[in-house]
């Protein structure tokens, strides 16, 4: 695990929070349409149920090592303790979305769903995150496809004005600490 760049999400998530809780304008209020709105709905995704899925589905077939099952497996296992983790997280805190009513602030503990209260941290961004370290740890030669995914979706949940700057860099920095975890929880050597 790379300690300086997590400390370095978590540290511009911690700035972030300072500069959006002084009033910087950090929401886009931009509006999609036709072919752009579909596909970065669909880059969005990254990361989450079902991509996951077929990731690991795609690793059981077309990897020919015995281990792939195992593999897929935690890959699994990385991407779906994220998003608990994540909607635990989201729960205890239920910090309001960009555009809403007291938007921005931090509700405290809620166990009931509400999306409208569900920004903190991007679980979009930790899921994406988590996948790509586990993907890039047995594919190494896709790597800048992998991060260019997770950076993507990670944006695009910012430019769709679904989470702040903030909620970004912690989801960043929770997945790829979950997916590192989980890793060495189940005996994987990730080197990176």
């Amino acid at each position: 695990m790379n300690l300086k760049l997590l400390l370095g999400l978590l540290g511009a998530c911690g700035i972030m929070m300072v500069l959006e809780k002084r009033g910087m304008k950090t929401t886009l209020a931009l509006s999609f349409k036709g072919d752009i709105k579909r596909e970065s709905r669909w880059l969005a995704q990254y990361g989450q149920f079902v991509c996951t899925i077929v990731a690991a589905a795609l690793m059981v077939q077309l990897d020919p090592h015995a281990w792939r099952f195992n593999a897929a497996g935690v890959v699994v296992i990385a991407v779906l303790a994220t998003s608990i983790i994540a909607m635990l997280i989201k729960r205890l805190l239920s910090r309001v979305r960009p555009g809403r009513e007291n938007a921005g602030k931090f509700l405290g503990p809620s166990w009931t769903h509400a999306n409208y209260k569900e920004s903190f941290p991007s679980s979009h961004s930790a899921c994406a995150a988590a996948l790509s370290v586990m993907l890039t740890y047995y594919y190494p030669q896709a790597a800048v496809t992998f991060w260019g995914l997770a950076l993507t979706c990670a944006a695009l949940r910012y430019v769709m004005d679904a989470h702040w700057p903030s909620d970004i860099c912690a989801g960043l920095a929770l997945g790829y600490g979950v997916a590192f975890a989980t890793a060495r929880l189940c005996h994987v050597p990730i080197p990176i």
